[in-house]
């Protein structure tokens, strides 16, 4: 079933490259990329880009990335942007959506009619990396879905023990780059970050498919 209501106001990811508004994540200075959904290395086990290009973000948001990358080589010029999802198609949400509808991964992703603002080129999953391309360590795993992703639940977990000192600075520090850039993060993913306002993304941008 497709919920997209609108197909007018709407864009193929087959036609991305061609479209003005959208930018390639190798064009945004400071940052590296590696699309966990392009590979069977993520939740899912499976490709879920298979056979399309998301390596793009709608030029705001890549705008935002950039902003955010400089503002992490002030701060600390040893770490650097690693993005691990950026523009998701409709498609794909919806396939993701009949794999976790029902069971307790859904409240990770947005119900496809609602629309992820993914799906918009307006969101991004980014983490940290150091020098030698290592991940930080974050506390959790990327589309780790247990509360020790949950940012608001942060200050519990060190009282508890299940996060450390490191783990909530490496995550601080992010969410500072990020917010440098404009982007706003969500209360139960520490690697999720939208750009601009949500409601006015789903009201006014087109919706790639």
């Amino acid at each position: 079933m497709n919920f997209h209501a609108n197909a007018s106001a709407s864009i193929r990811v087959e036609d991305i490259a061609s479209h003005p508004q959208f930018r390639r994540l190798d064009a945004i200075a400071g940052i590296a990329y590696d699309l966990r959904y392009a590979s069977a290395d993520n939740f899912d086990g499976r490709v879920l880009y298979a056979g399309i290009d998301c390596a793009w973000l709608r030029e705001e948001a890549a705008l935002g990335l950039e902003a955010a990358a400089a503002w992490l080589a002030r701060e600390d010029g040893g770490l650097r942007l690693l993005v691990l999802d950026a523009l998701r198609p409709q498609r794909v949400q919806e396939a993701i959506w009949r794999d976790v509808a029902g069971t307790p991964a859904e409240r990770y992703f947005a119900h496809p009619e609602r629309g992820s603002i993914h799906s918009f080129g307006m969101a991004v999953d980014v983490t940290l990396q150091d020098p030698a391309a290592r991940e930080l360590d974050m506390g959790s795993g990327f589309d780790e879905m247990t509360l020790a992703s949950h940012p608001a639940l942060e200050d519990q977990h060190l009282v508890q023990g299940r996060l450390t000192a490191p783990h909530l600075a490496a995550r601080q520090l992010l969410r500072g780059a990020m917010t440098a850039g404009g982007f706003a993060g969500i209360a139960t993913e520490w690697w999720h970050f939208d750009h601009g306002d949500r409601d006015r993304v789903r009201r006014d941008f087109p919706r790639v498919l």
